[in-house]
């Protein structure tokens, strides 16, 4: 039961399509296969598994960890849809505080492979909407970061129908412009990081 990995239009973050066998009975996939992403060159260990459950034009994000607790994450949507959306904060990138949005649900059981230096959140479509993802590195409270989800230097477009329902928390997050002006993720953050350098 083979997987499909392909480029989701940044660099680094990929789209994963399970081989999904149906029949009579309902269907079957494999969620995850370390083997199967080996043969696609991804060798993560993931140690948690989040699971959230919202209601329609919930937004959550933008979040992410610093390098401190920096997680890859792998997410999906087994409950409705949502549009995902990961940023771009790698500084000296080319795509660079760009961002793409992918609608992941039950019904077309995509994942979407986000590494650390990325901010995600989702909007849900149809509520209410059950997202799970798989984390490479356990939740650190001094990690945590967010950034605003209606930030206008980002601009995304958010494809809600409704009043959008966000928490206190990510209402105030900070802007991508606190962010350039002291970036988690400059140049060389990776070996900065393995130094112990970051906080």
């Amino acid at each position: 039961m083979k997987i499909s990995v392909t480029p989701a239009g940044i660099e680094g973050v990929r789209l994963i399509e399970p081989n999904i066998f149906t029949d009579e009975r309902g269907f079957f996939y494999e969620s995850y296969s370390a083997r199967q992403f080996a043969e696609h060159g991804i060798d993560l260990a993931f140690v948690q598994d989040n699971h959230s459950r919202s209601e329609a034009n919930v937004v959550r994000g933008l979040h992410y960890q610093g390098p401190a607790g920096a997680q890859w994450r792998l997410v999906r949507c087994t409950v409705g849809e949502i549009f995902d959306v990961v940023v771009d904060l790698r500084v000296g990138s080319s795509t660079f505080g760009k961002w793409i949005g992918v609608r992941l649900s039950a019904q077309n059981k995509q994942q979407l492979l986000i590494p650390p230096p990325f901010a995600h959140g989702f909007a849900v479509l149809s509520g209410p909407a059950e997202v799970q993802y798989k984390c490479s590195d356990i939740h650190n409270p001094r990690a945590e970061r967010a950034m605003s989800w209606r930030d206008v230097d980002l601009g995304i477009d958010w494809p809600l129908d409704g009043p959008p329902i966000v928490s206190a928390k990510d209402t105030r997050a900070q802007t991508f412009a606190d962010y350039v002006a002291d970036p988690d993720f400059p140049e060389g953050w990776e070996s900065m990081a393995a130094k112990g350098e970051t906080s």
